[in-house]
């Protein structure tokens, strides 16, 4: 069942123990199901986003990024020209983006396993193109864009520690 989320109500999410579906109408909304993402993370959880250019994953980010309690001088965006972010808070988190990397050479030559293993929290754009890099024990958040507006937002628990 999806549910239509509405900023600042108290639809069902839990990244731990089962799949959540919601549908967002706005960025304002994207971003309150990251701040609840956010809010259920712990130091060495990773964070799999995937969908489309423009469905988006760095707006639920930032959300992530105030739930985890990223110190709010920081400002959140995309790092698909630096490729990785890093913010700092009562957890760091570091917001990974693969947009333009291709070839599975190219990630492994990042030397993603030190974040991976990290004590912060790994937010990664675009994870499906890590394949099998990608750790077994993760959040997998996917994002579909259904209209201008809308967009279907699936949360799903693989595998948690």
């Amino acid at each position: 069942m999806t549910q239509t989320i509405k900023a600042n109500c108290s639809t069902d999410l839990s990244i731990r123990d089962k799949k959540s579906a919601f549908k967002t109408h706005s960025p304002e909304e994207t971003q309150e199901i990251g701040v609840r993402i956010g809010s259920q993370l712990s130091p060495g959880d990773v964070v799999a986003l995937i969908g489309d250019l423009g469905a988006g994953k760095t707006c639920l980010t930032q959300g992530i990024a105030q739930g985890v309690g990223v110190y709010q001088n920081q400002t959140v965006n995309s790092p698909s020209y630096i490729l990785i972010n890093e913010y700092e808070g009562k957890i760091p988190i570091y917001h990974i983006d693969l947009y333009r990397l291709e070839r599975l050479e190219d990630i492994v030559a990042l030397g993603l396993e030190d974040y991976l293993d990290g004590d912060g929290i790994c937010v990664i754009e675009w994870a499906d193109r890590m394949g099998e890099l990608l750790p077994e024990s993760h959040i997998r958040v996917i994002i579909t864009v259904e209209d201008e507006f809308t967009r279907a937002v699936e949360v799903l628990p693989t595998a948690l520690k």
